[in-house]
């Protein structure tokens, strides 16, 4: 019995030897995988890395391509679209004015009311129409009729009667958010239509002409006063405010860029601007690129696959488009590289399955378990049961991509700073060093309004880049509503009847 008995501890000692073997074995490839899952992490912050010296050259890109774009067209990335708006709000206006912002699937209308110096806005009303979908691929005629007898509805029922004679213009300021060659203030070529849009025989015509021939065919008494994209009219709102707003720039679902250029240092268009002061100009920054920007294999891979590959090269870093999309390409290399999500990882190669405000209140989740990020990752991904390490993880990659777009973006603003001589640099042109003016920039977009981590990101890498002593004279500052309010600003601005 014995011999039996130590027979029996033997074998039991083999098999829990056996046992502890396969265990210690699983856990030795479970650090491994993990290992593996921060090693793409870190291989990632490293190439998103934004050192001061990094942004400083992003930032002499933006001047020197900017300078190339007023050259001449085709000379930069940067289109440097000339608005001819040389007259921004000042507060000044009174009456009533009317604004149309045609962007999208709907379009608004507004009427603002201005009582001049001191009283500013007195009041402003809005209404949202859909376009129905046969409009969208149909005729000029069809679309622009209806758009008109719309807004002469709006009117109608908006307009008491006491703010305008009878038989005087009302004045329209149009948003029109399409690819236009602009002509004069109020008027311009429609190049190409986009999301969703198919209205061929309006190409290459003048997009206000068709609006002004179709308000006339509706009885409505009514003149493009000016015609504006979203970026200008955040420009012209920020001004009425503040007379010391020079830029503006939208960080939203899209980006771009605008700011008060002087009117000599537009090369490309010499003779065709009468006013020797200043005018707007549209940068269309989205598709601005340069060598120093941080770019990864995941922005790559992004850009390879997207329908405007080599085009929108900054928007695809920096705009809520795209910064859940880099997430998501990042968690699923992680996924493939080790099993910190288990089986639910096939769901991260679904292409923009997260979204950047999915993303976000992950990256924002400041509760002990992130139960925030479990959520999301249960619910928008299908992806349960992952670890709070690995949830952890996953708030870090949020972070690295917020923290790259918003300093990338903190940096093409000093660079409209640096090319008009406020950036404390004291250089703009060949201009001598003088001293500091305060300056404004106007930022619209739900990424920046929204978006607290991108904003904190984005105030911290201005001061950065500027210095402190520098820094104070330049504010950022939040614009609401450029395409409605201030279209309808620019139309009392460029009014016939001031």
């Amino acid at each position: 019995m014995g011999r039996v008995g130590f027979g029996v501890a033997v074998g039991c000692a083999v098999v829990t030897c056996a046992i502890a073997a396969v265990l210690v074995g699983r856990r030795v490839q479970n650090r491994r995988k993990w290992r593996r899952a921060v090693e793409v992490l870190r291989e990632f912050e490293e190439g998103c890395a934004t050192s001061i010296g990094r942004l400083g050259q992003v930032v002499d890109a933006m001047a020197v391509e900017m300078h190339a774009g007023l050259a001449s067209d085709g000379g930069s990335k940067l289109k440097m679209l000339l608005t001819f708006i040389d007259n921004l709000p000042d507060g000044n206006a009174k009456g009533t004015y009317y604004a149309l912002d045609l962007g999208g699937t709907n379009f608004r209308v507004l009427r603002v009311r201005l009582g001049g110096k001191g009283s500013m806005i007195i009041s402003h009303q809005v209404e949202y129409h859909p376009i129905p979908q046969e409009l969208m691929s149909g005729t000029s005629e069809d679309l622009f009729d209806y758009i008109a007898m719309t807004l002469k509805q709006f009117v109608e029922r908006a307009d008491d009667g006491s703010e305008q004679k009878a038989d005087e213009k009302k004045e329209l300021g149009f948003t029109f958010s399409f690819p236009v060659r602009q002509m004069s203030v109020s008027s311009g070529i429609l190049v190409k239509w986009t999301k969703g849009f198919s209205v061929e025989d309006a190409v290459g015509k003048d997009i206000a002409q068709c609006l002004e021939e179709a308000m006339t065919k509706a009885g409505l008494n009514m003149q493009v006063a000016a015609l504006v994209n979203d970026i200008v009219g955040t420009l012209a709102l920020c001004h009425y405010y503040d007379k010391d707003t020079v830029a503006a720039v939208i960080i939203g679902t899209g980006t771009n860029a605008c700011y008060v250029e002087r009117t000599d240092a537009i090369i490309k268009c010499q003779g065709l601007l009468k006013n020797s002061g200043g005018t707007v100009v549209n940068m269309e920054w989205g598709n601005f690129w340069s060598s120093h920007l941080p770019r990864t294999s995941y922005d790559i891979a992004l850009d390879d696959e997207s329908p405007n590959s080599n085009d929108q090269g900054f928007e695809k870093m920096i705009s809520g488009m795209y910064l859940g999309e880099i997430t998501r390409r990042v968690l699923y290399r992680m996924a493939q590289e080790s099993d910190i999500f288990g089986d639910g990882a096939y769901n991260l190669s679904i292409r923009f399955i997260l979204r950047t405000p999915s993303m976000a209140a992950m990256h924002e989740d400041d509760s002990p378990d992130l139960r925030e990020v479990r959520r999301i990752l249960t619910e928008t991904l299908q992806v349960p049961h992952v670890s709070l390490r690995a949830r952890r993880l996953i708030v870090r990659v949020c972070d690295i991509v917020t923290r790259r777009a918003a300093r990338l973006a903190a940096a093409g603003i000093v660079g409209i700073l640096k090319k008009i001589g406020r950036d404390g640099s004291g250089v703009a042109s060949g201009r001598a060093k003088g001293t500091p003016r305060r300056t404004v920039v106007a930022i619209e977009g739900a990424l920046y309004v929204n978006y607290s981590m991108f904003r904190e990101y984005l105030n911290e890498a201005v001061v950065e880049i500027l210095g402190e002593e520098a820094a104070q004279n330049v504010v950022l500052r939040v614009s609401e509503d450029g395409s409605g309010i201030g279209a309808a600003l620019l139309a009392a601005a460029h009014s016939s009847n001031r």
